[in-house]
C-alpha cells in the first residue's frame, strides 16, 4: 500500500515537471539512522533540485517507510520501481558472492584502509551492477563501526562462543560461527525484542545506530571489537542514467562525490562521537547511555585475524569461485597483503 502511494506521488509529479524536468524517485536506507538523515535524504530531496536548476527534481523516501528490508532494493531498481537505490552490498549477495568482497568481516579495522578496499574494488561492482540489475553504481560509503552489543558482560572474545547474535549479512555469520556463537539473521527493527524475549543475546549493528536507537537500554554492554563498516552503495537505473545528457550525468555524479566524500569524512569521527555517547560521555549528541564498554585486548584482536583468515575468507571463496577469488586478490587483497584461497576450518 505505501509502496502504491509513493508511485502515484511519483505519477502526478511527472505530470507536473514533464515538460522540462528529469524525474528521479529514490529509495534510501534506515529512515532512523543518520546516514539517511543527514546526507541521503537531503541530497535528493533538495541537493540535486539545486545544482541542476530543477532539470532534476527528485524526492526520496526510506525503506524503513515503505516497509522494505533492502533485500529486494535493486531488484525493484532493475524494475524500474525505483530509479535510484541507496542499500547494501551484502543485501544483495545472494544474488552472487562478488557483492560481499569490499567488506568481508573483520578484514579491515581502519577507515582510510576501508576507503583503499573500497576504491579499489569499485570496478569490479561497478561491472557487476551493470550484468545483474542494469545499473550505474555511483557511490560506495560506509556506515560506522559495526560493533557487538549483548545484554550481559563480554570481557573478551572468548565470552562469545555459545551465544546468539543477531547478524544481517553472510560474512557477519561466518564471523559469529567462527568464535564459537550462533548467528540469528534478522532485520534491525526486530532487535530491541528479540533481546528483550530472549530470543538473542548480542546483536552487531553500527555504533551510531546503537546509540540513535537506544540500544543501551536493553544491551547495556558492548564489545568495541570492530567486525565490519556496513559498506552501502548508491546506484541508479541505466535506462534513467541513459536519459540525462552528458552534462546532468557529470553534474550528478559530480554531486554525488562531493556527498561520497562527505560521508567518508563524518564516518571518520562518528564512532569517536557515538562511543562517547553511549558510555559516560560527554555527549554532544543528547542523554548519555552509561553503557559498559570493553576494549579488546591483543589475545582478542589476534583471534579475530585468525577467525578472517581461516574461516571468513575461505568461506567466501567457495561462495564467490576461482574467477571471483583472483579478481578480489588483484585489488582488494594488494591493498590488504592478503590473498584468499580456499583453508581447512
Amino acid at each position: 500500500m505505501v509502496l502504491l502511494s509513493f508511485c502515484l506521488f511519483f505519477c502526478q509529479l511527472s505530470s507536473a515537471f514533464a515538460a522540462e524536468s528529469v524525474i528521479i524517485k529514490a529509495v534510501g536506507t534506515w529512515g532512523y539512522f543518520t546516514n539517511y538523515q543527514k546526507h541521503e535524504g537531503p541530497f535528493w530531496n533538495e541537493r540535486v533540485a539545486q545544482v541542476t536548476d530543477k532539470q532534476i527534481v527528485s524526492e526520496i523516501t526510506p525503506q524503513t517507510e515503505l516497509d522494505l528490508q533492502g533485500i529486494e532494493i535493486m531488484r525493484l531498481v532493475k524494475q524500474g520501481v525505483f530509479d535510484f537505490a541507496f542499500g547494501l552490498p551484502g543485501y544483495v549477495s545472494p544474488e552472487s558472492a562478488i557483492f560481499e568482497g569490499a567488506d568481508l568481516s573483520s578484514l579491515t579495522q581502519d577507515i582510510d584502509v576501508q576507503r583503499q578496499v573500497s576504491e579499489s574494488y569499485f570496478p569490479t561492482l561497478s561491472q557487476a551492477f551493470k550484468e545483474k540489475y542494469n545499473a550505474q553504481l555511483m557511490t560506495l560509503y560506509p556506515f560506522p563501526s559495526q560493533m557487538i552489543w549483548c545484554k550481559s558482560l563480554v570481557s573478551g572474545i572468548h565470552d562469545l562462543k555459545g551465544k546468539r547474535i543477531r547478524v544481517y549479512l553472510e560474512t557477519l555469520s561466518d564471523f559469529v560461527e567462527g568464535v564459537g556463537a550462533t548467528p540469528v539473521n534478522a532485520p534491525y527493527k526486530e532487535v530491541p525484542d528479540a533481546l528483550l524475549n530472549g530470543s538473542i543475546d548480542c546483536a552487531i549493528t553500527g555504533t551510531m545506530s546503537a546509540y540513535t536507537t537506544q540500544l543501551y537500554e536493553i544491551a547495556p554492554y558492548g564489545f568495541k571489537l570492530r567486525v565490519g563498516w556496513g559498506l552501502a552503495f548508491g546506484a541508479m537505473n541505466m535506462d534513467k542514467w541513459n536519459l540525462l545528457d552528458k552534462p546532468l550525468q557529470t553534474t550528478l555524479q559530480n554531486e554525488m562525490n562531493k556527498l561520497t566524500d562527505e560521508m567518508w569524512r563524518e564516518t571518520a569521527t562518528e564512532d569517536e562521537v557515538a562511543l562517547a555517547c553511549l558510555s559516560t560521555g560527554p555527549c554532544s549528541l543528547g542523554e548519555i547511555g552509561n553503557m559498559t564498554l570493553v576494549e579488546p585486548l591483543a589475545a582478542d584482536l589476534a583471534i579475530r585475524d585468525k577467525v578472517a583468515r581461516d574461516v571468513i575468507l575461505p568461506r567466501w571463496v567457495k561462495r564467490c569461485g576461482p574467477e571471483c577469488t583472483a579478481n578480489w586478490n588483484r585489488t582488494v587483497g594488494k591493498v590488504l597483503d592478503l590473498r584468499a584461497s580456499i583453508k581447512p576450518e
